[in-house]
């Protein structure tokens, strides 16, 4: 009897801890790499970016960890992981994606700008000025249909 007691609780024990919330903000690389689908490449970058400033919420983590995304973070905060001892939410997707398009959209708005100045000078450049002596331009014959290709 007391051995089944004592298999008992050392199986809660294991249990809970294994469902533990492991907070992203404070957790050690171990225990980073405890949640599944977190390896150490990622832990890697997640510490990394923790080193600059803690992490807000989950759109903040989601916006400064390449590599996660709405879905991954689905299945981490399922893992136990926490940012703020929150776990993932509906809301929090929705957050994240508007930030994430928020910045696509500046970054290709940035993008076409200068794409558009770099077409606009260099269509200047290129461009000969109109003079009134310009020469007609020489044509030479041009190759016939059925020439063969040596």
């Amino acid at each position: 009897m007391l051995k089944k007691l004592l298999t008992l609780l050392v199986a809660m024990l294991l249990a809970t801890a294994t469902w533990a919330a492991v907070d992203v903000n404070t957790a050690t690389e171990a225990e980073l790499d405890g949640i599944k689908g977190i390896g150490p490449g990622l832990s890697g970058r997640i510490l990394q970016e923790r080193q600059s400033a803690p992490f807000k919420d989950w759109a903040d983590f989601i916006g400064r960890v390449g590599g996660v995304g709405n879905k991954s973070a689905v299945n981490f905060s399922k893992e136990g992981l926490t940012v703020n001892g929150k776990k993932y939410s509906a809301a929090a997707a929705a957050k994240a994606e508007a930030k994430n398009n928020k910045k696509h959209s500046s970054s290709q708005t940035a993008d076409r700008k200068a794409r558009g100045s770099a077409d606009k000078e260099a269509a200047t450049a290129t461009t000969p000025p109109a003079t009134a002596t310009a020469a007609p331009a020489a044509s030479a014959p041009a190759p016939s249909a059925s020439a063969s290709k040596n």
